[in-house]
C-alpha cells in the first residue's frame, strides 16, 4: 500500500487535548485505511499555565507512527520536513477599540516617520535648488519655488508610492502581493523556521538527557 503524506510547516489548534495526524499533515491513501491514518495521535497536549505552547511534530514521527500500524506501507513524503504545532488553550476575543486603536497609533507613527524620512531626502540632496535650477534652464529666468515643477513632482511622488504598494483607499490595484505582504511572508517563514530549529534544539537536548540517565 502506498502512502502519500504532506506535512504543513506551522499549525494553530485551539483547545484540544492531542495532536492527530490529520491535523499536521494531508493524507493519500486507500479511502478506508486513510480514514485511520487521520485519527491517529501523535502527541498528547500537556495543561500547561502559559495560554500558548508549541509542539514539534516531525516527519519520522508520522511515518513511525504509521508504520506501527501498517508495516508494509510504503510512505512517501511529499511536504515538510517538521511542523510546528501551536497550541491555544483559549480563543482569545478580538477587542475592536483596541484593535482600532493600535491600527490608528501605527498609521499616525508611520506617517510621520515616512514624511519626515521624504523631506531629510530632499533637504540632503537639495531638491528645491535643483529644481530652481530647472527651472532656469528651460525658462531662462530665476524663480524661487517654481510650483509649475514642484507640484507635478510632487503628484508624481504620491502616484508613485501607490503603485509600489499596490493599494489605495483599501483596495489592492492589481492581484500581485503587495511589498508588505511579501515581506510579512518572509518574517513569517523565518519566525516559523527560527521557533522549528529551538523546538529540535530542545527535543535532541532532551533525549541525550534520556540516554544519559539511562
Amino acid at each position: 500500500m502506498n502512502v502519500y503524506i504532506k506535512p504543513k510547516k506551522k499549525v494553530s489548534l485551539c483547545n484540544r487535548t492531542e495532536i492527530t495526524i490529520s491535523d499536521v499533515t494531508e493524507v493519500v491513501a486507500p479511502k478506508n485505511e486513510m480514514k485511520k491514518i487521520n485519527k491517529m495521535s501523535l502527541q498528547t497536549i500537556k495543561k500547561t499555565n502559559n495560554n500558548k505552547s508549541n509542539y514539534l511534530v516531525s516527519v519520522t514521527d508520522i511515518i513511525t507512527l504509521i508504520n506501527n500500524t501498517y508495516p508494509d506501507a510504503t510512505i512517501n513524503n511529499v511536504g515538510e520536513m517538521d511542523t510546528w504545532v501551536q497550541h491555544v488553550a483559549k480563543k482569545s476575543h478580538d477587542n475592536k477599540v483596541l484593535k482600532w486603536s493600535k491600527v490608528l497609533f501605527v498609521s499616525i507613527v508611520l506617517m510621520i516617520g515616512s514624511s519626515t524620512a521624504i523631506m531629510s531626502f530632499h533637504t540632503d540632496g537639495q531638491l528645491s535648488k535643483v529644481f530652481e535650477k530647472y527651472y532656469h534652464i528651460f525658462y531662462g529666468e530665476e524663480k524661487t519655488n517654481p510650483l509649475i515643477i514642484n507640484i507635478p513632482y510632487s503628484v508624481g511622488l504620491a502616484v508613485g508610492i501607490i503603485v509600489f504598494y499596490n493599494h489605495f483607499m483599501g483596495k489592492k490595484i492589481t492581484d500581485d502581493p503587495t511589498p508588505v505582504e511579501v515581506e510579512m511572508e518572509l518574517y513569517d517563514r523565518d519566525v516559523t523556521d527560527t521557533v522549528i530549529d529551538i523546538l529540535s534544539q530542545q527535543s535532541d537536548s532532551t533525549k541525550n538527557e534520556g540516554d544519559n540517565h539511562s
